[in-house]
């Protein structure tokens, strides 16, 4: 039983990366979601609000 791509030689990198591409697409962003302002600002819950009250002032705003 031969092994694919035996004797075709050793794919470079990019052809690697190009073939991984077409197979599986782009896993993962170049960003994550916390680098991004994707959501619109949403309306401060009273949790979010009581929490904010909670920060000691020597912690800043």
């Amino acid at each position: 039983m031969t092994q694919p791509g035996a004797g075709a030689g050793r794919e470079s990198d990019w052809e690697r990366r190009k073939r991984l591409a077409e197979v599986f697409g782009d896993t993962l962003p170049d960003t994550t979601s916390d680098e991004r302002d994707d959501a619109p600002p949403e309306k401060d819950s009273a949790t979010d609000r009581w929490l904010r009250e909670q920060v000691p002032p020597h912690h800043g705003s």
